[in-house]
């Protein structure tokens, strides 16, 4: 089997602190990636392979527009930043609504926006979407309606980069098995969640070299959930 080698490709990361950001990143430096990850505030963690670039907010139009326009010409761009909200219909207000856009929409869709004008040699970007956008769920309105306008976004930026061979791609998680969400559902089944380091590979892939042809696809990684 073939290793993905990224060695001298430059990749943005977004939500690179999370708790499957970390996986995401570990994965792409040791597939010899550079990665650049934007954070709201400075870390003192030192990592070969990372840098980390403070102050960023990713909702603020500017702000990743000179994130982006920054960077050394760039070869993947991997959106991992969002958030959740969960809250049936009538517990929704429109401010919940505007947020989880904002968190998960917005971040997204100004990541790819300047991500492709940065890409002028081909180029992956990978969003991460979620299971509760796919499959008709209950309790949590607002953020499935943001994550299934992250499926619109991806289906919609491949045609239109194809003929620019950037390969955009989602995948599309359930509950991933990180310490905040067994401490938030510590009754729940933990085995059956997929876990960081196994939506990392599949992120790495879709990122890839080695992925030539797939574009537009919304990737279940459901585990056994």
């Amino acid at each position: 089997m073939a290793t993905t080698d990224l060695t001298g490709r430059q990749v943005l990361i977004t939500g690179g602190r999370g708790g499957l950001g970390g996986a995401v990143v570990e994965a792409f430096v040791a597939a010899g990636a550079t990665c650049h990850l934007p954070e709201r505030s400075p870390s003192r963690e030192q990592q070969a392979g990372v840098h980390a670039i403070p102050g960023v907010d990713l909702t603020n139009e500017e702000a990743v527009r000179k994130l982006y326009a920054d960077l050394p010409p760039l070869w993947a761009s991997i959106h991992l930043a969002g958030g959740y909200a969960g809250n049936p219909i009538t517990r929704t207000s429109l401010a919940d609504l505007e947020t989880q856009l904002r968190l998960n929409l917005v971040t997204a869709f100004l990541c790819s926006r300047e991500a492709v004008r940065k890409m002028t040699a081909g180029g992956r970007i990978v969003n991460v979407t979620s299971r509760a956008a796919l499959v008709p769920g209950a309790g949590s309105i607002a953020y499935a309606i943001s994550k299934a306008a992250v499926v619109g976004l991806t289906r919609s930026l491949a045609e239109e980069v194809k003929s620019q061979e950037i390969l955009v791609n989602a995948v599309a998680p359930s509950t991933i098995d990180t310490p905040a969400n067994r401490a938030s559902m510590p009754d729940a089944d933990h085995t059956r969640w997929p876990r960081p380091a196994e939506l990392a590979r599949a992120i790495l892939w879709l990122a890839s070299p080695e992925n030539t042809v797939t574009s537009g696809a919304v990737v279940p990684v459901y585990g056994n959930a």
